[in-house]
């Protein structure tokens, strides 16, 4: 075998949340991988290390895991009134794909501080101490998101006291505004927050049952359900669910039939192809629970719990634009979200999550017979792991 050199490609090594992931630049990246294509989807996927039949990206970037097989594209943004585009790459692993079709809303934590130090924005419009809003658009979803920087002697501030549950370590905290974050989406019901236009459907689902179910576009595209439905109390950890294969075989054909009804895919089938969206999670009234990390939470300290999977396996803790999902549907009276946490208006909630709680808050107004959502907040930290290039074989 002829000797293949290594491409040498700026990269950042970041935390976002509770996810982790590989940041370029998009003018850094080889010629053929600045636009959409095979070409950028086999860069990659070998910088992750994927596909592997092992399960363990060992030859690559990636940590084996939904939270930390993604990679992000960073450009000068295209929009008037925006600081950077942000693209994001959700890689399979054990498959040779990359999925396109949504945000990590986790990952959106690391873009505004990757905008800062990568130079795109102008150093006199920094301040020397506080907070810097870096203006996002979110090119995967058409979405702005504002994520509120702090800067300590003009740069970056990353160390802090800001403690994330799902995440080892404190850090600074950074506050991220998702603007009317409801998926625009290129199915039958784009554009709506609920795709079928009620708060809660029936959903057939083969070997499964009949469940009722809340389908809502904000974030992501979500299908929530009531545990007690589907045998669970809500308080599961991963290994009650990733240890099961007719659970995980049941979680991806409600999500694939799902799909079907939110008007995202035409048929089953095409399920595999689309990966990252739309998400499945299941909701149920507060217990206490022991997390993973051995804490115990009492009832009282939460207003619901939540569990959801990610490509195909149940999250350690829980995705950003989840998250954003859930503050958005417990905003609306009706929604199974909303009726896990005791029904009634609310602005803000705090839910249980294998890893710990995460607070969210929205603001959903119903117009002219039709629930918008204005935006959604929560807070998360980011920090750089490791800067420098990665190096992928040409």
């Amino acid at each position: 075998m002829t000797p293949m050199p290594q491409l040498r490609i700026p990269a950042t090594y970041l935390r976002g949340g509770t996810s982790k992931g590989v940041f370029f630049r998009l003018e850094d990246l080889p010629q053929a991988a600045r636009v959409p294509g095979p070409a950028r989807d086999a860069l990659l996927m070998r910088v992750i290390g994927s596909p592997d039949p092992y399960g363990k990206h060992t030859d690559g970037m990636g940590g084996a895991t939904s939270s930390t097989s993604k990679c992000v594209i960073i450009s000068k943004s295209t929009q008037p009134g925006h600081d950077v585009d942000y693209l994001y790459g959700q890689v399979a692993i054990d498959t040779a794909f990359v999925d396109w079709s949504g945000n990590c809303g986790n990952l959106s934590t690391a873009v505004g501080p990757f905008a800062i130090a990568n130079g795109f924005i102008e150093k006199s419009r920094l301040p020397e101490n506080g907070i810097f809003i870096v203006k996002v658009w979110q090119a995967n979803i058409g979405k702005t998101i504002l994520c509120h920087v702090p800067i300590a002697n003009g740069e970056v501030q990353e160390t802090g006291d800001f403690e994330l549950d799902g995440v080892t370590f404190p850090a600074a905290e950074i506050v991220l505004e998702f603007i009317d974050p409801a998926d625009e989406g290129e199915g039958e019901g784009g554009g709506a927050m609920f795709p079928t236009g009620n708060l809660t459907d029936s959903l057939d689902v083969p070997g499964v049952g009949t469940l009722e179910v809340t389908m809502i576009n904000a974030g992501i595209p979500t299908v929530f359900i009531n545990a007690k439905d589907i045998g669970y109390t809500g308080t599961e950890l991963q290994d009650a669910i990733n240890g099961d294969p007719k659970a995980l075989a049941m979680f991806e054909s409600i999500r694939a039939h799902g799909a079907v009804l939110m008007g995202l895919i035409k048929d089953v089938a095409e399920a595999a192809k689309r990966q990252h969206t739309p998400k499945v999670a299941f909701v149920a009234p507060p217990a206490d629970y022991t997390t993973s990390s051995g804490k115990r939470v009492a009832a009282a300290d939460i207003d619901l719990h939540v569990r959801a999977l990610s490509m195909g396996k149940l999250h350690h803790a829980m995705m950003g634009t989840c998250a954003v999902a859930i503050g958005t549907a417990v905003a609306i009276p009706g929604t199974l979200v909303n009726r896990a946490a005791g029904g009634g208006e609310r602005t803000a909630v705090r839910f249980g999550h294998p890893s710990g709680t995460l607070r969210v808050g929205a603001e959903a107004a119903n117009e002219n017979g039709q629930w918008v959502v204005r935006k959604a907040i929560m807070s998360r930290s980011a920090r750089v792991l490791m800067e420098g290039w990665v190096r992928v074989p040409a």
